[in-house]
């Protein structure tokens, strides 16, 4: 049953419910947005594409961050990714994930920043400094 009610009389307020949560799917936000997807906030700065996925850099306000996304998501592998900003240490997550490692973000400044990225099987990317 949905949301408890059953029985004749009351599928007016069932309807009720399905026709707005359907009208928030139909008039939503536009699906394949770039910005809506992305995973860190500030502007794209770099992208290296691999065998299997790409590293992303994103700046801005002072802060980086970076993400290893699949090409293909949808299986689960070890993937990881790392960033640093010059003269700090490093930042990083890995783990068996589906689409993406990360997002991982630093406070860089006005520092310049670096980011690795690999999938299991699938390669590695570096994005060497970026300032």
């Amino acid at each position: 049953m949905f949301g408890g009610v059953s029985g004749k009389g009351r599928t007016g307020p069932v309807l009720a419910v399905l026709a707005a949560a359907g009208g928030l799917v139909v008039f939503g936000p536009a699906g394949g947005s770039a910005d809506a997807a992305a995973p860190c906030a500030g502007r794209p700065v770099k992208a290296v594409g691999f065998g299997a996925g790409e590293l992303r850099l994103y700046k801005g306000n002072g802060y980086a961050c970076a993400v290893t996304a699949a090409k293909n998501p949808g299986t689960r592998r070890r993937m990881s990714v790392t960033i640093q900003a010059r003269g700090s240490a490093p930042a990083g997550d890995s783990g068996a994930y589906t689409q993406l490692a990360g997002p991982v973000t630093v406070h860089a400044g006005s520092r310049c920043v670096r980011a690795t990225g690999a999938i299991a099987g699938g390669g590695s990317a570096q994005t060497g400094w970026v300032c």
